[in-house]
């Protein structure tokens, strides 16, 4: 498997990823997506969006405020329980997670350890211009209060009927104590979350419905079967308002990790906000006749973790011609470059010319770029690299029989096409 120190580097050179503030040594836990990374995860977040809102009537959206009234997150119990345990390094005063170290000592040094004692997770913040106890707020550690705080207002506007879901995008922060692993593990992120509201009694069924529809998810986009599994929560893993929850791990460098976590959460958050904002949050049954509060089954993933293994499962090697060439094999619908138009001849205006009014015709379709600053062997080597499906070749034929090359990234096998009918072969070949 390829490394991350190999992955790190090439979202560096390439454009995908940056340390956030570098300039200044950076800002541990925090990153920057460059060009190349921006269109990746904005690609990652619309195949979730299409797959489990615009594919599914049983599934609306919300774009809700991070910062939210703070009793919001006591109700929720975050102020009580959204903590890690922390232990110090007595000798090189280093901070770790208690539950990520092996042995009685510290890892960095050997030195003895503190006492752990739990660590609120949550950053604070003040509203107005004074910085007193009536004035603070949370940034948020999770996206899914903000469904919760809604569920009525969704549920009178929208006229829906149990079950049903709501899917959020969003930005969340966590103030972890150790971070790493690249993007794997930040204190500012991104979360695709989805709370879905169930009749008591069909929770178990419907977690296990969306166990298998998450899990697919990333095997239609081209994650490899064998480096996905399901791990069931064991009892003393589990958050303070979980029934059960299943990760999906991926095969990740440093070993299985979690990918996207499916929690059953039962009634808590529903229950605990009706009572501490004295609301009704409970949904009327017109079939049974019957009021209840329903269970939420809450599939949830960061996008920077998705997009980090779809980055790793794409990565290969190979040799060609006795040259080392890597390649991003990464799903069509995923890749930020769909085409890449490329002058054989870049000292011939004519040739520039038509190379251009072919890329701004594939622009109107899709995400097409124009490159012309080296030679062809090396461009084809550098889309390759950024996982760019198609490149096409204008040369000096392509002025007298008016026809293009394509270039396939995975078989690096060629066809000509007749401009006339290139938008339309290139977009079919994206579906395909």
């Amino acid at each position: 498997m390829v490394s991350m120190e190999t992955i790190t580097s090439l979202c560096k050179r390439r454009g995908f990823i940056f340390q956030s503030s570098e300039i200044y040594e950076g800002l541990a836990g925090c990153w920057d997506f460059g060009p190349l990374g921006v269109e990746l995860v904005r690609n990652v977040k619309e195949a979730w969006w299409k797959n489990v809102v615009h594919q599914r009537d049983d599934m609306v959206g919300l774009d809700a405020s991070i910062l939210m009234h703070p009793q919001a997150w006591v109700a929720s119990g975050h102020v009580e329980n959204f903590t890690d345990p922390m232990v110090d390094c007595m000798r090189c005063k280093r901070r770790f997670r208690a539950d990520h170290i092996d042995g009685e000592n510290c890892p960095n040094c050997g030195g003895e350890l503190t006492e752990a004692r739990q660590f609120n997770l949550m950053f604070k913040t003040f509203i107005g211009p004074l910085e007193d106890e009536a004035s603070q707020v949370y940034l948020r550690p999770e996206t899914a209060q903000g469904i919760f705080v809604n569920f009525k207002n969704i549920i009178d506007s929208m006229r829906l009927k149990i079950p049903f879901g709501i899917a959020q995008i969003g930005k969340a922060f966590r103030n972890e104590i150790t971070v790493g692993n690249f993007i794997f593990r930040v204190r500012e992120f991104e979360q695709m979350e989805i709370e879905y509201f169930v009749k008591p009694g069909t929770d178990e069924e419907w977690h296990e419905k969306w166990i298998s529809n998450r899990s697919d998810w990333y095997l239609q986009l081209g994650i490899r079967k064998e480096n996905l599994r399901c791990r069931p929560h064991e009892e003393d893993e589990l958050a303070h308002y979980s029934k059960s929850c299943v990760d999906i791990e991926y095969l990740f460098p440093m070993g299985w990790s979690e990918l996207e976590g499916v929690a059953s959460r039962s009634d808590h958050d529903l229950s605990v906000h009706a009572e501490h904002s004295k609301k009704d949050l409970n949904y009327y049954d017109p079939v049974a006749e019957t009021h209840y509060v329903p269970y939420v089954i809450e599939p949830s993933v960061g996008v920077g973790r998705a997009a980090l293994a779809f980055l790793i499962d794409a990565y290969s090697e190979e040799e060609v011609a006795g040259r080392k060439r890597t390649i991003l094999r990464i799903h069509k619908d995923l890749a930020p470059i769909k085409a890449a138009v490329l002058p054989l001849l870049r000292n011939r205006p004519d040739i520039v010319q038509l190379a251009r009014e072919i890329t701004h015709a594939l622009q109107k379709e899709f995400v097409a770029v124009y490159d012309d600053t080296a030679g062809i062997g090396r461009l084809y080597r550098r889309q390759d690299e950024i996982g760019t499906p198609y490149c096409i070749t204008v040369d000096v034929e392509s002025l007298d029989d008016r026809a293009v090359t394509i270039r396939d990234r995975d078989s690096m096998q060629q066809i000509r096409v007749s401009v006339d009918r290139l938008v339309e072969t290139v977009t079919e070949k994206l579906k395909s």
